[in-house]
């Protein structure tokens, strides 16, 4: 259980490190006066979800979500043994 215990660990940081990363490299949400204007419903705020910020805040749930998973298998002590 050691051996796993180390393979847990070690993708628990490579998943700390780029959940990191990728919420920075992700822009603020604040839309300025751009959104009293409506500028919003352009071409491009309709379809975010595709571009490369969708795919930014998708991978940032997914790697939250390992992020918790894994916190919690750690945290157990059958790993220890």
């Amino acid at each position: 259980m050691g051996v796993l215990r180390t393979i847990l660990t070690i993708v628990y940081v490579l998943d700390c490190i780029a959940l990191s990363v990728i919420v920075l490299m992700q822009e603020g949400k604040d839309a300025g006066l751009g959104a009293i204007a409506g500028a919003a419903d352009t071409y491009w705020g309709q379809n975010k979800g595709r571009s490369m910020e969708g795919g930014l805040v998708r991978a940032t749930r997914v790697m939250a979500a390992v992020f918790f998973v894994l916190s919690i298998v750690l945290s157990m002590n059958f790993l220890s043994k």
